[in-house]
C-alpha cells in the first residue's frame, strides 16, 4: 500500500477551500456538466464540482453559449469554472472574466483529446508542447487571485507520457492542485487508465499540491481500492455519474462503513430524473432542456425490465407535463421492483468532453 504524509491528512486543501479527507469531484464534461446535472450530484454527495469547459476565446468574444456556462449558484460551492485554449493573453483574460462572477477557483483544461479542440493548439493538444503549457499556466495564475488548478492527461501517446514532468512545473508556476487522466491522448477512453504514473506523481518528494485521480472509477470497492493501493488526495468522476449521481453517496458510505449502500429504489430514480429535467427546462428553455435530458433517461431507468416503450416516449416528447406523466406511469407500473446490484457502464463518451 502507498501511503504518504498527504494521504494521512484530515482535510485537503486548494487555496483557501478546505475540502475533507479524501473528497469526491464531478469531472466537468461538456453538455453533461451543467447546472442542472451538477444539482443531482451536489445532493448526493459531491465534494467538489466543475463547469463544462469554457473556451477562452468565446468568452473574449462574448459568446453567447460560453457565458451560460458561467452560471454557478451558491449551493453549488466550492465550484471551479474550468477554461481551455492555446493563447496566453486570450488565457488571461478570460481568467479575468470569469473571475467576475466569483466561483472558487479556475481550472485549466490541458486533457480534452477532441480533435476540434487538439486542432487549435487546445485542450490535449497542448500535451506536445511543454513550455507552452507551462506558459499558459503561468499566464492564468498571475492574472488572477483565484486559486489555479489543472486538469490534464498522462501525455500525449505512449512515447511521451511526461506528467511526472509536467506536475514538478505546473507546481512551479503556481497551480494548487492537479486532476490527472490516467490515459494519454491517443488512448482517448479505450483501455484501462493507468494510476500506476498518476501514483509516482503523489509519491514524488517535490509535489506539495493535492493530487486527484480520475479514470474508470465505477464502484465504491474499486474507489477504495484505489485510494488504498496509490495514495491519491481524491478521486474524480466522470461518466460514472451520468444517470447515476447516486455514485457519491455510496463510495463515501463504503469508504466510512465498508459496507454497500442498496441501489437507489425506483421511487429515487423518478425523483432525481424530474429534478434534472425541470432544472434544465428551467436553466436553459423548455425546447432546449428537454432535448437536452434525452440522453439521460437511459441510465436513469436502466435495470427496469421491458422499458423500451417507455424509454421512446420520453424521447420523443416535447412537454415537460407530458413526460413528468410517463414518468409517474413507470413509477405506478414498475411499483416495488427491487432493483439488482448493477455494474455502473461507463458509457463511450468521445465525441464531446472535458477530460
Amino acid at each position: 500500500m502507498r501511503v504518504t504524509s498527504h494521504f494521512l491528512a484530515t482535510m485537503v486543501q486548494i487555496g483557501k477551500i478546505q475540502l475533507p479527507d479524501f473528497p469526491l469531484l464531478l469531472a466537468p464534461m461538456e453538455d453533461v456538466s451543467d447546472p442542472p446535472f451538477r444539482a443531482v450530484c451536489k445532493d448526493n454527495g459531491a465534494d467538489l464540482m466543475y463547469t463544462e469547459f469554457i473556451s477562452s476565446e468565446g468568452l473574449i468574444r462574448n459568446a453567447i453559449k460560453s457565458r451560460q456556462k458561467l452560471d454557478i449558484y451558491d449551493e453549488e460551492r466550492p465550484i471551479g469554472i474550468q477554461i481551455f485554449g492555446g493563447d496566453e493573453e486570450a488565457m488571461a483574460l478570460s481568467a479575468q472574466i470569469v473571475a467576475a462572477v466569483e466561483p472558487d477557483l479556475v481550472d485549466i483544461n490541458f486533457g480534452c483529446p477532441v480533435k476540434k479542440v487538439v486542432c487549435k493548439g487546445a485542450g490535449a493538444g497542448v500535451l506536445k508542447d511543454v513550455p507552452l503549457m507551462v506558459r499558459l499556466t503561468s499566464a492564468v495564475v498571475k492574472s488572477t487571485t483565484l486559486p489555479v488548478t489543472v486538469k490534464t492527461r498522462l501525455g500525449w501517446d505512449d512515447q511521451s507520457k511526461n506528467i511526472e514532468e509536467v506536475a514538478e512545473r505546473l507546481q512551479d508556476v503556481g497551480i494548487q492542485a492537479l486532476s490527472i487522466h490516467g490515459r494519454t491522448r491517443a488512448q482517448m477512453y479505450k483501455g484501462e487508465a493507468d494510476w500506476e504514473l498518476i501514483a509516482k506523481v503523489k509519491e514524488n518528494p517535490r509535489i506539495k499540491i493535492p493530487i486527484f485521480g480520475n479514470g474508470d472509477i465505477d464502484s465504491p470497492e474499486k474507489a477504495l481500492a484505489y485510494k488504498n493501493k496509490y495514495g491519491v488526495d481524491g478521486i474524480m468522476i466522470g461518466r460514472a455519474a451520468i444517470g447515476y449521481p447516486w455514485i457519491f453517496r455510496e463510495i463515501k458510505h463504503y469508504l466510512a462503513t465498508g459496507e454497500k449502500l442498496p441501489p437507489p429504489t425506483l421511487t429515487d430514480r423518478i425523483e432525481v430524473c424530474k429534478k434534472h429535467l425541470h432544472r434544465s427546462v428551467a436553466w436553459k428553455n423548455p425546447v432546449v432542456g428537454v432535448n437536452e435530458m434525452r440522453r439521460h433517461y437511459a441510465n436513469y431507468l436502466k435495470g427496469l425490465p421491458n422499458i423500451k416503450e417507455y424509454r421512446n416516449k420520453l424521447v420523443t416528447l416535447t412537454e415537460v407535463g407530458a413526460i413528468d406523466d410517463v414518468l409517474d406511469e413507470i413509477a405506478r407500473v414498475y411499483e416495488g421492483y427491487e432493483f439488482e446490484r448493477m455494474p455502473i457502464q461507463l458509457i463511450n463518451y468521445h465525441e464531446k468532453c472535458s477530460v
